[in-house]
């Protein structure tokens, strides 16, 4: 009895131990895109999903690492700041310092998560998001909440960089609320032609509805990487409550004739900070 005991104990420190080194350290992982759209190298950095964490005083450690990496630009896809009422408004300055001291160096381009939209419906909160976000354009961070904007290139070329902002209707738990092509028409309108088109949607789930309406790179938040993580199976749980999600964090592909020959690539991060539940 005692030993089986012992073996509890033991797992059960190390599963904390794992737990705090997981929540107190960074990832970060590369992929590489080849598009017949884009005649020059372009260094991407994506961050998502940090609720406020600081990785060092002010995330100078985050902040060094992504200066190593020499981006070209930054994309943020949301959930920068946490929407609950004894953590949105301490995030608010942690976020707003994060992405303004991202925005001193480089280009940054951000839209909302399903947090950051929370917080503007809510009259109690919409003050304090607002000015969150005034501080970010004041910062020279581009926000594209269902809006665009464009990168320029040499040549005269440009990317063209499109911002998703969804409901809440399309976060619910336990439901999955279809959207249609014709949405992304209407609040983002038609992508450019003969472009390469980048779209910032915080959530993944509709990742083939992205693709048929032309995104070549899509960049999303929100699942955490399945919160946990297991051998085999991939992440366990999406914050929607679907189990063993399908999309949980990488680099996914679709073959989308609205793309080009290449089709549509979606670069998923796991998130940077943690909510509700501290893993």
């Amino acid at each position: 009895m005692i030993p089986i005991l012992s073996i509890i104990l033991l797992l059960g420190l190390f599963l904390c131990i794992q737990i705090y080194h997981d929540t107190h350290h960074f990832v970060i992982r590369t992929y590489h895109l080849p598009s017949s759209k884009l005649q020059e190298e372009l260094t991407i950095v994506l961050v998502s999903d940090l609720h406020g964490q600081d990785y060092g005083a002010g995330n100078q450690a985050l902040l060094s690492a992504i200066r190593t990496i020499h981006p070209d630009l930054i994309l943020s896809a949301g959930d920068i700041i946490t929407s609950y009422h004894h953590l949105s408004r301490q995030t608010y300055d942690t976020g707003s310092a994060f992405l303004s001291a991202l925005a001193g160096e480089f280009p940054v381009y951000a839209a909302n998560g399903n947090h950051e939209h929370r917080l503007l419906m809510r009259t109690d909160f919409a003050e304090g998001c607002e000015r969150y976000l005034d501080e970010l354009k004041g910062a020279g961070v581009c926000i594209l909440n269902n809006a665009s904007s464009y990168f320029p290139l040499s040549g005269n070329k440009k990317v063209y960089l499109y911002g998703l902002d969804l409901d809440d209707s399309f976060f619910k738990r336990f439901s999955k609320r279809e959207l249609p092509i014709q949405y992304l028409h209407e609040v983002l309108g038609d992508p450019v032609n003969d472009a390469f088109r980048i779209l910032i949607a915080h959530n993944p789930a509709y990742f083939p509805v992205y693709a048929a309406w032309g995104a070549d790179l899509v960049v999303s938040g929100h699942v955490h990487g399945g919160i946990v993580k297991l051998p085999f199976f991939g992440g366990v749980i999406s914050p929607s409550f679907r189990l063993f999600p399908k999309y949980d964090g990488g680099k996914y592909h679709i073959d989308s004739a609205s793309c080009g020959d290449l089709g549509s690539t979606m670069i998923l991060g796991r998130g940077l900070g943690t909510h509700t539940l501290p893993v």
